[in-house]
């Protein structure tokens, strides 16, 4: 049972659910490639056995990097119930947001060109007070926003 199931009040229901997009994913992806590459040219050429170990120490580094991205997937929580908006960001070093539907004065979505493409953004969600949290790599933020919107409306 995570965050937000363990949030609930009485006679509230979870209306949408958001996750981070796999793009957090890209950097440990891109070291892990360029650690095969730098592996392989030093494998292929005797005089470069310091490019090989180079690249496994990079490959050791983009494995860490996914875990850690992976642990920061499984432990970020994003919804909307009928009542208030709940995000949740971390496993030891936690960020939480739980703001009423009533208190919501505006949720903002920012996306790059790339974001546009591949469906992920940052939400900056506004409540009364000043109160402004930006919650990056959100995938479908549109979509969270739009749920937001019709909770805060009904």
């Amino acid at each position: 049972m995570g965050f937000v199931d363990q949030s609930l009040m009485p006679g509230e229901q979870v209306t949408y659910r958001a996750t981070l997009h796999w793009i957090i994913f890209g950097p440990p992806i891109l070291l892990g490639l360029l650690a095969v590459l730098l592996v392989a040219f030093g494998m292929s050429n005797r005089d470069a056995a310091v490019v090989a170990g180079l690249g496994g120490f990079l490959f050791g580094a983009a494995c860490v990097l996914a875990v850690s991205r992976l642990i920061t997937l499984k432990t970020s929580e994003f919804a909307v119930t009928n009542k208030r908006v709940l995000i949740k960001v971390g496993f030891i070093r936690r960020h939480s947001l739980e703001l009423l539907l009533t208190k919501v004065e505006g949720i903002g979505v920012d996306q790059g060109i790339l974001g546009r493409i591949l469906g992920y953004g940052t939400i900056v969600v506004a409540g009364t007070g000043g109160t402004k949290e930006p919650f990056e790599n959100i995938a479908q933020p549109l979509e969270f926003r739009k749920h937001v919107q019709a909770g805060v409306a009904a």
